[in-house]
C-alpha cells in the first residue's frame, strides 16, 4: 500500500505488482521532476516526458527478473499461431470444430490403410548388385545358413541365404555358368530357360531377394517357406534341353553309329 500524489493505493502482488510499483514509482519521479511537492497543487506535466520518464522506470532490471526466457516466448508465440490456425480451420469446416476432427481422422485413416496396403516404400537401387559376396560357399552352406536363421526368426537373413543356395545349387548342377557378378534376377532368367516349369516361382524369388536386401522390405516366414520348398522342388527336376542342344546330341550320336 503506498501514498502517490495525495492517493492511498494497493498494488497487487507478482509480476503484475511489481509493475504498478513501477508506474507509481514512475509518476513520483515525474511530479518530482516537475518540481511539484506533495503539499503544493498538482502539476500539469505534458505527455511525452511524462511518457519517457514512465518508460525509464520501467526499463530497469527489477521489473524484468520474471520475465519468461526466449525459449518460452517462441513456445508461447507458436501455440498463440497454432490456436489461431486451428480456429481458422474450424471456422472453415463445415460443423466447426467437430467437423474438423472428423476430417483429420478420415485422412489419418486413409493413410493408415495405404500404409498397409502397399508397405513400406520401395527404393529402387541405381544399380542392381550381385548376388554373392567374395566368400564362395556351397549350396549346402547356404541352405545351413539360411536354416540357421530361420530358427532364431531372422526371416530376411533367411531368405538371402535361401535364395544364393538355389543359385549355387543350379551352378553345380551345371544348369548355370559359374558367372561373378550375377544378379538374382539375371539367375532367375537363365534358369528358367532350363527350368521353364518354374519360371514364375524363380522370378518371385528374386523380386523377394531383390526387396529384402535392397528396397527396405521385410521378409517373413510364409515368404521363406515359399522360397525353401522352390530350392527342394528345383533339387528334384530334371532340366528341359534346348532344341539346339537336342540337336547336337542326337547329331553326336547318328555320327557315332556311323
Amino acid at each position: 500500500m503506498s501514498l502517490t500524489g495525495g492517493v492511498l493505493t494497493t498494488a497487487p502482488s507478482g509480476i503484475g505488482g511489481t509493475v504498478v510499483h513501477g508506474l507509481l514509482r514512475a509518476s513520483d519521479t515525474v511530479v518530482r521532476a516537475a518540481g511539484g511537492s506533495g503539499n503544493e497543487p498538482p502539476v500539469t506535466m505534458p505527455r511525452d516526458p511524462a511518457r519517457e520518464a514512465a518508460r525509464r522506470e520501467l526499463s530497469k532490471r527489477m521489473y524484468h527478473e520474471n520475465d519468461p526466457g526466449l525459449f518460452q516466448r517462441a513456445l508461447n508465440a507458436f501455440w498463440r499461431w497454432l490456436d489461431r490456425l486451428l480456429n481458422s480451420a474450424a471456422s472453415a469446416t463445415p460443423g466447426g470444430t467437430l467437423g474438423l476432427v472428423v476430417v483429420v481422422l478420415v485422412v489419418v485413416a486413409v493413410l493408415a490403410a495405404l500404409w498397409w496396403r502397399l508397405g513400406t516404400p520401395r527404393r529402387q537401387p541405381a544399380s542392381a548388385a550381385a548376388l554373392f559376396d567374395d566368400r564362395p560357399r556351397s549350396a549346402a552352406e547356404h541352405r545351413a545358413a539360411s536354416e540357421a536363421h530361420a530358427a532364431q526368426g531372422h526371416w530376411n537373413q533367411a531368405v538371402q541365404e535361401r535364395m544364393r543356395a538355389i543359385v549355387r545349387s543350379l551352378e553345380e548342377r551345371a544348369l548355370l555358368d559359374i558367372r561373378p557378378g550375377r544378379t538374382a534376377d539375371e539367375a532367375a532368367t537363365e534358369a528358367g530357360r532350363t527350368l521353364p516349369a518354374h519360371t514364375d516361382r524363380l522370378t518371385a524369388a528374386a523380386r523377394e531377394f531383390d526387396d529384402v536386401t535392397y528396397g527396405g522390405r521385410s521378409a517373413s516366414q510364409d515368404s521363406y517357406q515359399r522360397i525353401a520348398e522352390l530350392d527342394r522342388d528345383l533339387e528334384r527336376t530334371r532340366p528341359v534341353l534346348t532344341n539346339s542342344s537336342s540337336s547336337t546330341a542326337h547329331n553326336t550320336r547318328q555320327e557315332a553309329v556311323q
